[in-house]
């Protein structure tokens, strides 16, 4: 079999059709080298028991205990059948409960004094921890001889324990790696060899057998070096080939004019821009005036003035005679954005116009909703050259779209857009334009050198002068329902005091949904037994009880995805305007929207959102002079790793803070979504977080290896493993390049 075959042979011819199904499915693991870079999480020592007293809630966990005691108990006049088993392990207890006909086999099995592998999702019952109808495996066998061999196998060996899901349980996983693994002698090692030999890394093939059967721990992190490496190594010369080939583009050196539309806009701020907005300026216009494309990402926090950093530059632009288009995520920062702009620049944006002036531009909408006549004089002025600045959305990227000179690409909001979608706006120009990307989530360093890694980075870490704290707190709904009932008349408190708040849902809510849980009262039973089972709390729902209950006699209005853009804008004007009091919404206000007088906002089921979109959410208070409030609601239990996001949350506005605490909760492979850099598999091994020296390193040696070699052709190992990560189209682009 050759070297690469091997890899790629699908799980099923080796695991059988069932088992490969559920891999497929609920893994994502389809062939061998899938399942040999699906490594354990953790390992467990043979004899040594897990700490119960430290699970995890709502975490699915496997745990080796041994059974204290098991008893049947009955219920329903007898009807029914519960069998509870009692785990211990010395540092604390577990209750184990199976139901109906599942409890007879484990009624036999799970006999006081015998040890075993548990597998479930950990929950709280009547204030206990348990796992409802765990999966388990004895690791005791009864005949004498076979648990002297039992014993034998695992003595003094590391127990893996894998990434693993309800289907499929850690030792089966454990199992189907025992099968693929004589593979690993065929792993294609991707580092150069003077780079594996000068660092003094394992041969890839051991650092495989290592991570999945060590005899030690050395083992464990012999293996952890090496793949760690590899993970870095290959995303990073991946990036590097990318930035090379940028390199290699030609662009059209725009350099602002003297006299120009810029000076004139300058010269009319009411105010001075801040050292972080004159020192980014300096750094775009520089990588502007080059006659390669700019790829440059600008983060700041919500506030920080990254539309005027931005706007300055798609002025210097148009003054160079080009053209420049912002692209953002939704209709609703699309309009907000074109108002904006047209408001800072005044008789600017009426270039062409009665009263307009003669250094000015036109300035266009575009987006997917607008009427025929307004997107066919749209199209037009954008062909001739008439509007030197277009603002929209996906619309953009449509084929129709043409200009007569694209300079400047700027894209807001970077995490809602693909790779893909930047690059179809970027060949609408003759000539690659510059790219500016914008985000308002702040990003730790090495994630930036990893997820945007083929842009260069610059920060806006002041707030312009005029910003006003926001203080933030937990209400616990569940635990204390006065708290609640104190949110709301602080609500009323700041209208009352001239103020405006918004309300954030996680859902829409409509008639459609409220059949579908209609569906019997079992579900409304489950859910009041257990919250987290209940739907998200909907805008619909909380508007009417607002309007009915704590809010009544104030203006409570609506904002969703589902609604017509004219609404959703008419709504938007009417609570920027002040006459609507309180704005209940999902998180179409998420990104842009800008209303100085509102100073509260109450998330509800706020545990249900993640970190940086909460600090996002937040970002929407204190705008003006008046201090923010910011109130976190949730029935989350209160030692749940959800309450405590919350209240890391509340502690800290520093956003760059709560985006390392975000990372440390969560996957990197959601960090490293395909959509942000087209790489198929996400870190395995990798934390973005704690590995900032290997990433680095990683970064310096392939910017080494790629300058040396463009084409990878004296490393056909590395090519065929970059081929492997990169899907088809990503690879065909750095190809191109």
């Amino acid at each position: 079999m050759d070297r690469v075959s091997s890899f790629d042979e699908p799980l099923k011819k080796l695991l059988g059709g069932a088992t490969a199904k559920v891999m497929a499915e609920h893994l994502d693991l389809h062939t061998v080298g899938d399942l040999l870079h699906h490594y354990p999480r953790r390992y467990e020592e043979r004899g040594k028991l897990t700490a119960l007293a430290d699970l995890p809630l709502d975490e699915h966990v496997t745990v080796v205990a041994q059974v204290a005691d098991a008893r049947v108990l009955t219920f329903n006049n007898g009807r029914g059948k519960r069998l509870e088993v009692t785990l211990t392990d010395g540092s604390g207890r577990l209750q184990l409960v199976f139901f109906g006909h599942g409890v007879h086999k484990p009624h036999k099995e799970l006999l006081p004094g015998r040890q075993a592998m548990f597998a479930g999702k950990v929950s709280v019952f009547n204030r206990k921890m348990q796992l409802a109808h765990p999966t388990y495996q004895l690791l005791d066998a009864s005949d004498a001889d076979e648990a002297t061999e039992a014993v034998d196998a695992f003595a003094g060996r590391l127990l893996p324990i894998y990434p693993a899901c309800k289907q499929l349980d850690s030792w089966r996983i454990a199992k189907a790696v025992d099968a693929v693994l004589p593979s690993a002698r065929d792993a294609v090692d991707p580092l150069p060899a003077s780079l594996r030999e000068g660092r003094g890394f394992t041969p890839l093939p051991e650092a495989l057998l290592k991570v999945h059967r060590p005899q030690t721990k050395a083992d464990v992190e012999d293996a952890k070096a090496r793949l760690k490496w590899d993970e870095a190594f290959v995303l990073q010369v991946a990036l590097a080939r990318r930035r090379y080939a940028d390199t290699q583009l030609p662009a059209v050196a725009r350099r602002p004019v003297a006299d120009g539309l810029l000076d004139a806009f300058d010269a009319k701020l009411p105010f001075t821009l801040t050292e972080g907005q004159e020192k980014v300026s300096k750094e775009i216009f520089d990588d502007l005036a080059t006659e390669h494309p700019m790829h440059r990402l600008l983060q700041g926090e919500v506030g920080s003035g990254k539309t005027m950093v931005a706007l300055r530059a798609m002025l210097a632009v148009v003054d160079a005679g080009g053209q420049a288009a912002m692209l953002a995520p939704t209709e609703v920062l699309a309009q907000q954005h074109h108002r904006s702009i047209t408001e800072m620049m005044g008789e600017l944006a009426e270039g062409g116009m009665l009263g307009g002036s003669d250094r000015g531009t036109k300035v266009v909408l575009l987006t997917g909703s607008m009427g025929m006549a307004a997107r066919r004089q749209a199209l037009l002025d954008l062909v001739t050259g008439e509007a030197g600045i277009v603002i929209g959305t996906h619309a953009l990227i449509e084929d129709k779209v043409q200009f007569h000179d694209l300079g400047l690409v700027v894209v807001d909001e970077q995490h809602r857009f693909g790779v893909e979608q930047r690059d179809a706006l970027r060949s609408k120009g003759k000539q690659p334009p510059h790219l500016l990307v914008m985000t308002a989530t702040p990003i730790p360093r090495t994630v930036a050198m990893t997820v945007f890694g083929d842009l260069e980075t610059s920060v806006l870490d002041q707030l312009p002068a005029g910003r006003s704290p926001i203080a933030s707190h937990v209400v616990p709904a569940k635990d204390k329902p006065h708290f609640l009932a104190r949110a709301w008349e602080r609500v009323r408190e700041e209208v009352e005091n001239g103020h405006q708040a918004y309300v954030v849902c996680p859902r829409i809510g409509d008639d459609a949904e409220e059949a579908e849980g209609k569906k019997g009262k079992t579900k409304k039973k489950a859910a009041e037994e257990d919250p987290e089972k209940r739907p998200p709390l909907a805008v619909l729902e909380i508007a009417d009880e607002l309007r009915r209950g704590a809010l009544a006699g104030l203006g409570v209005e609506v904002l969703h995805g589902r609604m017509h853009p004219d609404e959703k804008d008419d709504v938007m004007r009417r609570f920027a305007a002040g006459d609507v009091h309180v704005l209940v919404a999902t998180t179409v206000i998420e990104v842009g929207v800008n209303v100085p007088n509102a100073t509260a906002m109450v998330i509800m089921d706020a545990d249900r959102f993640g970190v940086s979109q909460l600090h996002q959410l937040r970002g929407r208070v204190g705008r003006g002079s008046a201090p923010g409030l910011c109130l976190l609601v949730s029935e989350a239990h209160e030692a749940s790793p959800a309450r405590a996001r919350l209240s890391a949350v509340a502690a800290t506005l520093d956003g760059f803070e709560l985006s390392r605490i975000d990372l440390e909760q969560r996957r990197e492979g959601d960090v490293l979504g395909q959509a942000q850099s087209g790489v198929r598999s996400s870190l395995r091994m990798l934390t973005v977080i704690d590995d900032e020296e290997v990433i680095a390193a990683a970064r310096e040696e392939a910017v080494a290896v790629v300058a040396a070699d463009p084409e990878l052709e004296h490393l056909p190992e590395l090519r065929t493993v970059l081929a492997a990560l990169l899907d088809k189209d990503r690879e065909e682009y750095l190809d191109k390049g």
